[in-house]
């Protein structure tokens, strides 16, 4: 009985996996060398952001269990940013209010994202979400190779197996 209350179940597992696989993948270094990501704190909140968006905007109209993938993948994403903080020495006063504004920033991402995955192959729109996102901070860098590196890694995950997807297995554009 113990076991069965403790062990995970599959959509928690595959959430897991699908959130590690999308932090790997936000990690690369290529992203960070190739396509000028600045590699600090927020360049790589804002990457992890991304490859997490995609494959959450992919099991919208997923089958039976990625409505239960896509929400343990949201919960796990706020679980290690919590986390997060509290081992950068935020205090916990101050974790509520820094959770509540991270929360703001996913979904205000996910929103402009989302409008702008409507209107491609036209990467304008997504370009200018980069630009004030995660190149707010680095004047001057160009956005494009991001926008294309994501622009494939969003067809990449349309054209895969939603089931592999689902067992938390994506399947992302090389970098």
């Amino acid at each position: 009985m113990f076991t069965q209350l403790l062990s995970k179940s599959p959509a928690r597992k595959a959430a897991e996996r699908l959130y590690a696989a999308a932090a790997a993948q936000a990690r690369a270094p290529a992203i960070y060398a190739r396509m000028d990501v600045p590699d600090t704190v927020e360049g790589r909140f804002e990457l992890l952001t991304l490859h997490l968006i995609l494959p959450i905007d992919r099991l919208k109209d997923g089958p039976a269990g990625a409505a239960a993938v896509r929400q343990i993948l949201f919960d796990v994403y706020v679980g290690n940013l919590d986390a997060a903080l509290r081992e950068m020495g935020v205090g916990d006063l101050a974790v509520g209010k820094r959770m509540r504004k991270l929360g703001e920033a996913f979904y205000g991402r996910a929103r402009a994202c989302e409008a702008a995955f409507k209107v491609l192959p036209e990467a304008g729109p997504l370009e200018a979400v980069l630009a004030r996102t995660v190149f707010e901070a680095a004047p001057g860098a160009e956005p494009a190779a991001l926008a294309d590196y994501l622009r494939r890694c969003r067809e990449s995950l349309a054209g895969g197996d939603v089931e592999a997807l689902v067992a938390g297995a994506p399947s992302w554009a090389e970098t």
